[in-house]
């Protein structure tokens, strides 16, 4: 595997190499230092509105790092009709920005009207398949490119659920013609919280629709006997997930890989220098395939 995923989008190839989540802390100094990250991420609601200072910080940025799109808000997994108006919006963001990925969440979160401020997951069903897999061909269609669906962080499971969630992923691809962006650090967040096995995960994924990664940080509570880890994006990727992330890029080859930090965003260098560890690490991978 070389040094860029085939992807179908408009963007093109993508360097496999590691870039950063863009916080508008840090916009001034990206933009004057330009440190050798390879791309740049935002949440696509975030740069609905016409105008200001964020949406022209983001323009300057983009004239010197690739970017992708990271949607928070479709709620590809709901029941109820996607918003046209929010989707319209998705595309136009699209339209401006040229971005080389766009992603969402493989989540609900929208009922009886109201709108959740979280990311809750699907049961692991034939049905929540079918479901999932018409919205998502017709978020790509309504698009005209493809979406990579990302794996979610859970903190309770379905008694109904009758797949795993490697396999309820990779029946979701084959259904839509979706990619997949594997989140690391949700792996091993449910790893600890659902009792599942974090390696297995990673040996099962289909392989061929990883067309990014993410890797972040997470909070650890006690609650009650046991720990219960919320994926906060808020501190440095620890040990365990680093080593997962080994193991997922030694199967999978070099896929571009984004250090996410949306909590207690720290100053520049601390992304850069978790960026450089995810190099690191993706170079050994190139390696070992050569």
């Amino acid at each position: 595997m070389g040094d860029v995923r085939k992807a179908r989008f408009p963007g093109g190839p993508v360097p496999a190499r590691a870039g950063i989540g863009l916080r508008s802390a840090h916009h001034d100094e990206l933009v004057a230092r330009r440190p050798a990250v390879a791309r740049l991420e935002v949440h696509t609601e975030n740069y609905f509105h016409e105008g200001g200072p964020h949406l022209a910080a983001l323009e300057r940025a983009r004239e010197h790092y690739p970017l992708s799109l990271h949607g928070v808000g479709l709620g590809l997994g709901s029941v109820e009709p996607l918003d046209p108006t929010h989707l319209a919006r998705v595309k136009r963001a699209i339209e401006r920005f040229e971005p080389a990925l766009v992603s969402e969440h493989a989540c609900w979160g929208h009922a009886g009207g109201e709108h959740f401020n979280d990311l809750l997951p699907l049961p692991y069903t034939e049905e929540a398949v079918e479901h999932l897999a018409a919205r998502v061909r017709h978020v790509q269609d309504f698009l005209g490119r493809q979406v990579l669906v990302e794996n979610l962080s859970s903190y309770f499971a379905y008694t109904a659920s009758s797949l795993t969630e490697w396999d309820f992923l990779a029946a979701v691809v084959e259904r839509s013609g979706c990619g997949l962006l594997l989140d690391v650090n949700n792996i091993y967040v449910n790893s600890i919280n659902l009792g599942l096995d974090p390696e297995r995960f990673i040996d099962c994924v289909p392989a061929e629709a990883v067309q990014e990664i993410h890797l972040a940080g997470h909070r650890r509570n006690r609650v009650g006997t046991r720990d219960l880890l919320i994926d906060d994006h808020g501190s440095a990727v620890c040990a365990e997930v680093w080593g997962l992330y080994e193991r997922a890029v030694t199967r999978l080859g070099p896929v571009p890989t984004l250090i996410e930090w949306d909590t207690d965003v720290p100053a520049l260098d601390v992304l850069v220098t978790e960026a450089r560890k995810a190099d690191t690490i993706l170079e050994n991978a190139r390696e070992l395939a050569a």
